[in-house]
């Protein structure tokens, strides 16, 4: 199949390329390789059509692809999606995993409903935010852990009703004030915090864990998830598509659906970084945690010019 051309790029730059690039990421591809995994773009205004194709020039679209800090890919159809009408190029960029991820964890892992108390580690990060808007979504209660108190307002209006900060001593204590000592009903962790997590939750509570941008991969006590009653799920998102494509193709609909009809909001770091220059900057203020939401990449804008 004749492949599509996208050009424009637009790159949310995360963790796991940083994690990928020290060698740390749990899916290493070998070298040599090129960084960079979601994007969005338009299909260049000279790219071949194939036959059967949906797409036409000029058309947004967003994906996943190793290798995406590029100027220009070269992509089958099939792994495109078109961006929904109502959000741009960079909330797009890190749509393909970010909002996935947190409504599989939410709505088919931890099954969350409206009334609990869900605690959100990391809530101003991409995914994180995504949690924090899809658990408001679902009528839940929701608590964002955050690393400093400058991040407090971006969860805010992400919809939180309370942030704390779980880089201070006995922030648990503070997550069971919160929620009259019973603790939260579900923990949405991409850090590796379930451990500590451990000590704020209620009876039967889910935890899942969604990821470890902390570097370090927890050894969770098996006699405490005994002791609390308590489920600790696992999400690999990125082998849904192909482990489980039915609900892949399920999850990205309902995202989707969501996104156009205003009911999430993808938020994009305020400082969007240029070029190819601009890869290095971006993954150093994230990997310094400087950025919340996602951090996006813009490889060619649009009023420069065609490719």
């Amino acid at each position: 199949m004749k492949a599509l051309q996208v050009k424009e790029l637009q790159h949310h730059s995360k963790l796991k390329v940083i994690l990928q690039s020290q060698g740390k990421y749990q899916n290493q591809p070998p070298l040599p390789f090129v960084l960079g995994a979601e994007f969005a773009g338009k299909i260049a205004s000279d790219s071949p059509i194939p036959d059967g194709c949906d797409f036409k020039r000029g058309d947004r679209v967003f994906g996943y692809a190793q290798g995406a800090y590029s100027e220009r890919l070269a992509l089958n159809p099939v792994t495109l999606l078109p961006v929904p009408a109502n959000i741009s190029l960079e909330q797009a960029a890190g749509l393909f995993l970010t909002y996935p991820t947190s409504y599989e964890a939410l709505v088919g892992r931890a099954q969350a409903k409206a009334g609990e108390t869900v605690l959100v580690l990391a809530g101003a990060g991409g995914v994180g935010l995504a949690a924090v808007q899809i658990a408001k979504y679902l009528g839940c209660k929701v608590i964002a852990a955050v690393g400093s108190e400058a991040k407090f307002a971006v969860c805010k209006n992400a919809g939180a009703d309370h942030v704390i900060n779980y880089s201070e001593a006995g922030w648990q204590n503070k997550v069971k004030e919160l929620t009259d000592g019973d603790g939260v009903d579900v923990v949405y962790d991409p850090v590796g915090m379930i451990v500590p997590s451990l000590k704020c939750v209620n009876w039967n509570a889910r935890l899942v864990v969604v990821g470890f941008a902390a570097g370090t991969i927890e050894k969770i006590p098996a006699n405490l998830i005994l002791l609390k009653n308590v489920s600790v799920v696992g999400l690999f998102w990125g082998a849904t598509s192909y482990k489980d494509p039915a609900r892949f193709q399920t999850v990205i609909k309902e995202v989707l659906t969501l996104i156009a009809k205003g009911k999430l909001n993808p938020t994009v770091y305020e400082k969007v970084y240029e070029g190819i220059g601009g890869v290095v900057e971006g993954l150093s203020d994230i990997e310094g945690r400087k950025t919340w939401g996602k951090a996006v990449v813009r490889i060619r804008r649009e009023d420069k010019g065609k490719l």
